[in-house]
């Protein structure tokens, strides 16, 4: 057992952009006589560290358990379109990494630089956004775009696409396959979107709003107009044509998504500009849906990277443990995203809309001794709210916490089932106060349920445990079809204004973000408070308050938080524990800088 061997997160941004990076691969062991001569060396500007250089060609394989709709369109895969089609900002992955360093979801907007957008100004009074358009920028050569150069027509077609049209007099149908049509308009208060001219598109708010520059760099993906003039959608994979690294040329649906290299992409690597990029030749998805299978790929070295999107981080330690005992050379990295090892109670359903019901739940899980048991001592149970510890200045620490709140979290069986008397849920003649269910995701360990589950017993809950597959975890909470309780998240640490906007009424609307079903306008007009601040002080205030609301109404019950783990090959070199380069964080490699990677 070689645990010594696991590293900080290993930062591929695995979402974003491939665009940036100097991330490679070095080649396979039985490569290595061969490798080690050729081997030269650079300085990586960005920590000043001596590392192997990039080098070109090759093939990256990683590993989805969870491939989505067989079509391209942004509102049924992120797998199809990451690397293909591109936004207009993007971190910069050239700064020092002691100003940043990229090793968390936390991306702030000074440190994100233009990407089809070369840069951007911002009226005195805030309502106007100017955007610059990278020329030089090509649509893949493929038909209907066959290589012609983006221009700011084609960044103002996608906006309006994105907002549905509203702002042109022509919505879209209800036919219309887009993702959530409208949502940009929801988030960032646009009375208009122009190109006025080739190269310049120019935005006006009707207020200011302090997150808008983030969303509309980060947002939308830039979308090809001939494409979806001539077939109306990107439903058809075989139909999208993008600017990015990449090009989409095969899937063989639940089995392999393949992505083969750009020759005419626009960009050069951040570190090292005299670089064009991609590095890589190509870029594979294997789809595997069993754990164990994924294992043993990795052992064999039939894949490059388990985790870093493709729902395929590990969060079992035995299993990480089990691996590195069998292959001690492989990297892995923590990835402290968010707990995932919550319990969201549908709020709105008794006994679950009666606080002392979820405080009885917190005081009957020994935490502690199932981190040290169960986790390995890997998982910190110290709570935290919506928002996460990675924001310091939103986010409040349990350490100043009200005591009363603090105590909740003290395990204490016979103090919890002092509650559940009087909250009137008894002891019946069979030792069961109440039963439920708990919809567990297939991608959790659900040895971890399995204990939270015996400690629920020992109070008089009786919980049996669904484990979703792949369509039912994506509807049951949708949908809220889910009878009792299901597997949800906090502590987030992404931007700290949608987390605590994760559980706003309006979201029961967007199939899974506010999965508790919370309907409170209280904290509805908190989360508004927030989102329409003028300042970054003002934010920070009601942000906290909107968290210390959800925290004293133990909407979640806490479990341990435990990294999520993601095994790396050792031939894969050029790394420094970064997490994410763009925003929005997505799910597939063709965010890692796999622009910036090689094999041989």
């Amino acid at each position: 057992m070689n645990i010594t061997k696991i590293t900080r997160t290993f930062a591929v941004a695995l979402v974003l952009v491939m665009t940036a990076t100097g991330l490679w691969a070095a080649g396979e062991e039985e490569e290595a006589p061969t490798v080690a001569a050729e081997k030269k060396y650079v300085t990586d500007p960005t920590t000043g560290k001596v590392v192997e250089a990039p080098r070109y060609g090759g093939t990256f394989t990683q590993v989805t358990m969870c491939e989505s709709a067989h079509h391209a369109d942004e509102a049924g895969s992120a797998i199809a379109y990451e690397g293909v089609l591109e936004n207009l900002g993007i971190g910069d992955w050239a700064i020092d990494r002691d100003e940043h360093s990229f090793d968390s979801w936390i991306l702030p907007i000074s440190v994100t630089k233009g990407k089809l957008a070369e840069s951007w100004d911002i009226s005195p009074d805030g309502l106007t956004y100017t955007f610059h358009i990278r020329k030089g920028v090509y649509w893949h050569n493929k038909a209907p775009m066959n290589g012609r150069e983006l221009t700011a027509y084609d960044v103002e077609w996608s906006f309006h696409r994105y907002a549905g049209n509203k702002l042109t007099g022509t919505q879209f149908s209800e036919a219309e396959p887009y993702a959530y049509p409208g949502v940009l308009l929801s988030r960032v208060p646009l009375e208009s979107i122009e190109a006025t001219d080739e190269w310049t598109v120019v935005m006006k708010l009707t207020e200011p709003q302090l997150g808008a520059l983030a969303t509309i760099v980060g947002r939308p993906l830039i979308s090809p107009p001939e494409v979806i003039e001539q077939h109306g959608d990107l439903k058809d994979w075989r139909n999208l044509v993008g600017t990015g690294p990449f090009m989409l040329t095969e899937w063989v649906y639940g089995s392999s998504i393949t992505f083969d290299k750009n020759p005419d992409y626009w960009a050069y690597d951040e570190k090292y500009p005299e670089n064009r990029l991609p590095y890589i030749d190509q870029f594979r998805l294997l789809v595997i849906k069993d754990r164990q299978t994924v294992l043993a790929a990795m052992r064999s070295g039939k894949i490059d990277l388990i985790g870093r999107g493709g729902c395929a981080e590990m969060s079992d330690v035995n299993a990480v443990e089990s691996l590195l005992r069998t292959n001690p050379e492989i990297q892995v990295s923590q990835l402290r995203y968010y707990n995932i090892l919550m319990i969201s109670p549908d709020i709105r359903k008794p006994p679950f809309n009666d606080i002392r019901v979820r405080i009885a739940m917190q005081k009957a899980l020994d935490l502690e001794t199932i981190n040290e048991t169960w986790g390995k001592g890997w998982g910190t149970t110290k709570p935290d709210g919506m928002v996460g510890r990675g924001w310091k200045e939103y986010d409040t620490p349990f350490e100043e916490w009200p005591e009363e709140i603090k105590e909740r979290y003290t395990y204490d069986p016979a103090a919890a089932e002092a509650l559940l008397d009087e909250a009137g849920y008894p002891r019946g003649a069979d030792g069961i106060r109440f039963k439920t269910t708990w919809e567990y995701s297939y991608r959790k360990p659900i040895s971890y349920a399995e204990i939270v589950v015996e400690y629920l017993r020992a109070i008089g809950i009786e919980v049996e445990i669904f484990i979703q597959d792949q369509a039912r975890a994506s509807s049951s909470v949708a949908e809220h079809t889910y009878e009792g309780m299901v597997a949800g998240q906090a502590g987030q640490g992404t931007n700290p204004e949608k987390s605590v906007g994760s559980f706003h009424s309006e979201n029961l609307a967007y199939g899974g973000w506010n999965w508790i079903g919370l309907q409170d306008p209280v904290y509805d007009a908190m989360v508004e408070a927030a989102h329409a601040a003028t300042t970054i002080e003002e934010q920070q205030r009601l942000v906290k308050e909107a968290d210390m609301y959800y925290i004293e109404r133990h909407w979640q019950i806490w479990g341990i938080f435990l990294p999520q783990f993601s095994p790396l090959q050792p031939w894969v070199k050029g790394h420094n524990h970064e997490i994410v380069i763009g925003s929005p964080p997505r799910t597939i490699l063709p965010s890692l800088p796999v622009s910036g990677l090689t094999r041989s």
